[in-house]
């Protein structure tokens, strides 16, 4: 009683299908593949990209700061 088995999961996915439609859960699905591909190609420029020198920080008063930002690194 406590694990459905696969006729569960079959019934469910039916019912899911009827209300909401194939197409729209096909849209679902290509969005959220976009949306993980697209992370994961940040993610990857992230790690390939290389800190700057300066950095440019924006603050209220619409002042430009340059500032110098080093990397971290462990003892």
């Amino acid at each position: 009683m406590g694990s459905l088995s696969i006729w569960h999961w079959l019934i469910v996915l039916v019912i899911v299908a009827l209300i909401f439609g194939t197409k729209k859960i096909r849209n679902m699905g290509e969005d959220l593949g976009g949306a993980v591909k697209g992370f994961k190609k940040g993610m990857n420029e992230a790690k390939d990209d290389k800190s700057p020198d300066a950095v440019t920080q924006r603050v209220k008063s619409d002042e430009t700061i340059d500032v110098h930002a080093k990397e971290k690194t462990d003892v």
